[in-house]
């Protein structure tokens, strides 16, 4: 197999051979890149002129158990008719390729646009999908994944955090004195929370109108096990108080097929502080990345720290007054 494990030499060629070889499908000499920075996806033609997708997977984000955690949670999604899509299988029987070292997984190509909404029943209909969705996620595991918990995820980006040197030295003080403080406070809402398998990274973006079709749910790359609003509050136009109205319309739908407790509306903004210190121990595990320089080129720096430390205690204070 001509793949190799290094997304350098992923030539159009080699993945063209890899999917060829784990599909049986005679494929054209057409291999078109989808903008992505963590994966490499490719729009694929068949000789009958058919259109595919094939996403391989960075080497050393996930494990094969993790891949294959989340190919499990779409496909129980797409038997159970909810708007997916999932991988297809191999000829192996299995829904996961690997050719030198990367993974690759094959699905049908879908397209749609972005979902804007706008309306009253918009707000609905998200909150029904949601609640299809955590249906099902509710009657598996995930035992690969991210547990979004404080205690597990975040305590995890935190010790990055601390122990690298990452952090500029004017800020570093401050800003670990006030992580510190907001993983003890975010720590207490989470002790009775529920968690369940969700889609883990649910915004407007990841979700597609489809003409004569409706919703579609994409992108679940990180999936993980967590609490179900997790899968809400992203979806918010602003801020809990001034987002009353779309909360009470997403949950109205949301009930239609579910209960929810209301209780886990508190962990919002545990949650929004949770994705702030995720997203700078993710860039933290990227600066090695040639291409992460090109795309984050202020990271590291004294104003880049200066602003996340800001941020940072902006989100403190919200937690102090809700606690």
């Amino acid at each position: 197999m001509a793949v190799c494990g290094d997304f350098a030499e992923l030539t159009p060629d080699a993945l063209l051979d890899a999917v060829e070889t784990a599909t049986g499908l005679r494929l054209a000499g057409f291999a078109h890149p989808h903008a992505s920075y963590i994966n490499r996806v490719y729009e694929l033609q068949t000789s009958a002129g058919e259109r595919i997708i094939a996403k391989f997977y960075r080497p050393g984000r996930w494990t094969r158990e993790a891949l294959l955690d989340e190919h499990a949670f779409t496909l129980e999604l797409a038997a159970e008719e909810v708007p997916v899509v999932p991988p297809q299988p191999l000829l192996d029987g299995s829904t996961l390729g690997t050719a030198e070292g990367i993974h690759f997984a094959v699905f049908e190509k879908r397209s749609g646009r972005e979902f804007e909404p706008t309306q009253a029943e918009d707000w609905r209909r998200l909150g029904r999908i949601m609640a299809r969705m955590h249906g099902v996620g509710e009657r598996g595991e995930a035992a690969a994944r991210v547990i979004m918990h404080p205690a597990h995820s975040t305590a995890t980006d935190l010790a990055l955090l601390r122990e690298g040197d990452f952090l500029s030295r004017s800020q570093r003080t401050g800003f670990l004195e006030m992580a510190e403080e907001v993983y003890e406070r975010i720590l207490p809402p989470f002790a009775d929370a529920p968690l369940q398998r969700i889609h883990g990274d649910c915004h407007c973006q990841n979700i597609l109108e489809r003409p004569g079709e409706g919703l579609l749910l994409i992108d679940f790359d990180d999936m993980a096990t967590g609490p179900a609003v997790q899968d809400l509050w992203m979806l918010l136009p602003e801020r809990p108080p001034q987002a009353r109205a779309e909360i009470n319309l997403i949950l109205e739908g949301y009930e239609m097929f579910r209960e929810f407790d209301d209780r886990q509306l508190r962990l919002i903004e545990p949650l929004r502080a949770m994705r702030m210190l995720y997203f700078l121990a993710w860039c933290a595990r990227q600066v090695g990345d040639p291409n992460f320089a090109r795309k984050f080129p202020d990271w590291g720096s004294d104003s880049f720290w200066r602003q996340q430390t800001a941020d940072l205690r902006e989100q403190l204070d919200i937690l102090r007054e809700e606690g």
